[in-house]
């Protein structure tokens, strides 16, 4: 089920059932014309226009989607080392071993279900089920560039140096986000991302 809310004078929120519905509703939207921008997160989408919000609404409650992954998406293959100083006790956490922990989360295909927190930083949906934890419970004041991390039912990988509370598994030396490139985030919404293991 589709629900349209009013987001003030120029936007609206549209919440749906599932992720592959919010990224097929978010091309479907885009190629329509009528908007400015859309804006995907976990299960809602951000639709903003500069045309008669009424007519926005109308098509956003008429519009038929393939709630379906594409065929063809961008796929990225990112380098890990796997070092993070939460690697044990992820591992202890999840009753697995260090190898085990690698393995399983190199072994799916994620999604980037939207991107936020900072300029470029892709929460990624598919981290196995084994590796489900909260977030840490005393966030650090400063994580560096490329840490890859999971919390929750997903993965992040943190393009500048931030604070942050998701538990660190590696780091990758593939950048994120460069202000001079086009477009200057390397991952988008509904690209595939998978994770292989590199030495230092």
């Amino acid at each position: 089920m589709r629900l349209v809310l009013p987001c003030g004078e120029s936007a609206v929120l549209v919440e749906v059932g599932s992720l592959h519905e919010v990224h097929a509703l978010q091309r479907a939207v885009q190629s329509t014309g009528l908007a400015v921008d859309a804006v995907p997160g976990w299960r809602t989408l951000l639709v903003t226009t500069d045309g008669p919000l009424g007519r926005l609404v109308e098509l956003l409650e008429q519009l038929q989607v393939e709630a379906e992954e594409p065929e063809e998406r961008a796929a990225h293959l990112l380098p890990v080392v796997y070092d993070g100083p939460d690697l044990d006790d992820v591992a202890r956490s999840c009753g697995l071993s260090r190898d085990e922990v690698v393995q399983l989360h190199g072994s799916t295909m994620y999604t980037v279900a939207f991107l936020g927190f900072s300029r470029g930083f892709p929460y990624l949906a598919g981290l196995p089920e084994a590796l489900h934890l909260p977030h840490r419970s005393s966030p650090r004041p400063r994580v560096p560039a490329g840490s890859v991390g999971i919390a929750l039912d997903q993965c992040g990988i943190y393009p500048v140096a931030s604070p942050g509370g998701w538990h660190l598994i590696g780091r990758t030396t593939s950048p994120l986000f460069e202000p001079d490139r086009d477009p200057p985030s390397l991952l988008s919404p509904g690209d595939a991302v998978r994770f292989h293991r590199v030495t230092a």
